[in-house]
C-alpha cells in the first residue's frame, strides 16, 4: 500500500478505532487518514488520539479519498451513501464494514458503478487478533483487493471468499463466533464453581485454557482433532468428558446453531436492502 493513499473513514466507532490504530502501527501516516462522523464529541476526542482530519460532512470527506471505509450502523447505511453519491466519480474503492448488508445493495445506493468490497470482521479484531472475510465486487481490480487487505491485516488475518453466501457462512462461523467461545468459557466457570472452586478462580482458569488451547492449535501443524486425540488418554477423565458431550450430539449442536446464524444473516441482509 501506497502510503500516501488517502483513507477516509465514515463513522468513528470502535472498528474504525482500531483499524486507524492498527495502520498507524504499521506506518500509516495519519496525514492520510480522514474521520467523519455526525458525533463532533467523538470526532474530537479521535482527533485528539490520532492527529487524523475530521469531518462533520461525510460527502466532504468522500469527495478526498482513495479508499472510503463505510464503518456505520447498517440501518443509516443507505442515507450515507445516498449522501456521498454524487461526490465520488472519482471511483474511490468502497470498503463496508457493516454487516449484513449486501454489495449490491451498496453499489445500487452509490449509482452503480462503484468498486465496492463487502468486509465481515469480527471483534477481536479490537485487540489486533481478528479474523476478516472479504468477498469483492465485479468492478474491484488486483490493486484494489490488495490495498483492503493490507488495510484490514491492520487488525488480524484476511479471509478471501468467491461470493456474498460464504460471506454469510464466515458471519455464522467467525463473526458470531467469538459469543460462541465466551459460552464456553461462561458454561465452564459455571460447571467449575459447581464443583467447588471459588468463582473468578474458575473464570480465570476457563479463559487461560481456551487461550491456550487456542494457540496450541494455531502453532501447531496439527489438526484440531488430532490435538484433542492427544489428549484425550483411554479411560481417563478426557475421554469421559468427551463421550459425554458426544452422547448430547454437541457437534450437531453447533453445526445448527451456525446454520441459524447463517440462515439468519440472509435475513438481514434482505431486510437491509428490502425498502428501498
Amino acid at each position: 500500500m501506497q502510503k500516501t493513499t488517502t483513507i477516509g473513514f465514515i463513522g468513528a466507532g470502535n472498528m474504525s478505532y482500531a483499524l486507524i490504530s492498527g495502520l498507524l502501527k504499521n506506518g500509516f501516516s495519519a496525514k492520510n487518514i480522514k474521520l467523519s462522523d455526525k458525533d463532533e464529541v467523538l470526532l474530537s476526542q479521535r482527533q485528539v488520539e490520532f492527529g487524523v482530519e475530521t469531518f462533520a460532512d461525510n460527502a466532504q470527506l468522500a469527495a478526498q479519498c482513495e479508499v472510503i471505509i463505510l464503518a456505520v450502523k447498517p440501518q443509516i447505511l443507505s442515507n450515507v451513501c445516498k449522501e456521498i453519491q454524487v461526490h465520488i466519480h472519482h471511483q474511490p474503492l468502497i470498503i463496508s464494514i457493516a454487516a449484513g448488508v449486501k454489495s449490491n445493495d451498496i453499489n445500487r445506493w452509490l449509482g452503480g458503478t462503484a468498486p465496492i468490497i463487502r468486509t465481515m470482521p469480527n471483534t477481536p479484531a479490537l485487540l489486533g487478533n481478528g479474523a476478516t472475510g472479504l468477498v469483492e465486487n465485479e468492478a474491484v481490480n488486483n490493486q484494489q483487493k490488495d490495498l483492503a487487505e493490507q488495510i484490514l491485516s491492520a487488525v488480524g488475518q484476511c479471509f478471501w471468499v468467491a461470493n456474498e453466501d460464504l460471506l454469510d457462512a464466515v458471519t455464522a462461523l467467525s463473526g458470531s463466533g467469538p459469543a460462541y467461545f465466551f459460552l464456553m468459557i461462561e458454561s465452564m466457570s459455571n460447571a467449575g464453581v459447581a464443583l467447588g472452586l471459588d468463582e473468578k478462580m474458575a473464570e480465570k482458569l476457563s479463559i487461560q485454557t481456551a487461550l491456550g488451547a487456542s494457540m496450541m492449535a494455531n502453532q501447531n501443524n496439527e489438526s484440531a482433532r488430532q490435538l484433542r486425540n492427544k489428549v484425550t488418554s483411554k479411560n481417563g477423565t478426557t475421554q469421559a468428558a468427551i463421550e459425554s458431550f458426544q452422547d448430547q450430539n454437541f457437534e450437531a449442536i453447533v453445526s445448527h446453531a451456525m446454520r441459524v446464524a447463517f440462515n439468519r444473516a440472509k435475513e438481514i441482509g434482505f431486510e437491509l436492502g428490502a425498502d428501498e
